[in-house]
Parts: structure tokens; sequence; C-alpha cells
């Protein structure tokens, strides 16, 4: 029983190493600039499922351990959205509520991406981007190009990395955002 309690899942691990790495890189002061994503919550949490969306596609064109992977970095991605919620103060009723809309949000989000991903349709991808993240707000559509550039680019990167790399961990390769 005591083994239970103490052991610790290889695969959440390194989906965990993945998830923060993707978050760091969704981080970066260059995609919240004036003009960019909103400095936000929301606006956070945008970037950073868009870097998560880029790492589980190519998760997913992989094996099944790759799959799995892919399905541990969702739950790390989740586990972690309830902790901050929590932190924030929001109550348990309310954090149940909020976790499933933002999951319909990732699962919208990655719906609405996919064409303009898969067919490096960059008009396609930056309207998909302005519709998701600016809502009702007047978008920035020079941000959204450059957007959806980056995430075309980033995909081609990490379509490059190894489906090994990720199931030892390594941190995923993102294109470099101008």
């Amino acid at each position: 029983m005591f083994n239970r309690l103490f052991w610790r899942d290889p695969n959440r691990q390194i989906a965990r190493r993945i998830y923060d790495g993707l978050v760091q890189t969704s981080r970066q002061p260059a995609f919240y600039e004036p003009g960019g994503a909103p400095d936000t919550v929301d606006g956070r949490f945008d970037m950073i499922v868009l870097h998560a969306i880029l790492v589980m596609r190519r998760l997913r064109d992989g094996n099944a351990a790759a799959r799995d992977l892919s399905q541990s970095v969702f739950d790390v991605m989740f586990d972690d959205m309830d902790a901050a919620l929590r932190e924030m103060g929001a109550g348990d009723l309310g954090v149940g509520r909020k976790i499933r809309e933002m999951g319909e949000a990732f699962y919208g989000r990655a719906r609405a991406y996919e064409t303009g991903l898969s067919e490096s349709d960059e008009e396609g991808l930056a309207k998909a981007i302005s519709r998701n993240m600016f809502g009702e707000s007047r978008p920035d559509s020079v941000f959204s190009g450059k957007l959806a550039v980056y995430a075309i680019n980033s995909t081609d990167i990490l379509n490059a990395q190894s489906i090994e790399a990720f199931l030892r961990g390594e941190a995923a390769q993102f294109a470099d955002y101008i």
C-alpha cells in the first residue's frame, strides 16, 4: 500500500517537464506587448492552450506511448489550471464549472486551429486565432497574422523533433516569435 502512495508515474513526470517548458515559452513577454495577446488570465490561458495544442498534435502523430504522453500533458495542464483557480480563490463548486468551460475552450480552439495548422493556411489560422483569443474585442490583425506564422513554423519545428525526445521529457522546441 505504501508503495502506491509514494510511487511516481514516470509518464506524468515527463508530461510535467514538457508542460512546464511550453508554459515558459508561452510567457515570453513578446507575446504580450502592445497589440499582442491580452496580459490577463484569459490571454495567458490562450497562449498556453496554443502551445499545448501544438505539442499535443505532434504527440498524437506518434506511437501509442506518444499518444499516452499527450493525454498526460493534457491532464497535467488541467491539474495546473485547477490549482491556479483555487489559488486565485475560486470556490470548490466554481472550480469544477470553470475547468469544464476551460476544457470546452481547449477543444474548441484545437478544432478551430486544426485546418490552418494542417494545411499551413496562415490566413485561416489568423482568423481562428482572432476569433478565439480576442472574442468580441477588437483584435490586432497584425498580431494574429504573426501568431499564425509562428504556430505554423513551430509545427514544422515540432514535427522535426523525434518522438523519442519527447518521451525522454526533452522540452519542445518552438519557432522564434518575431
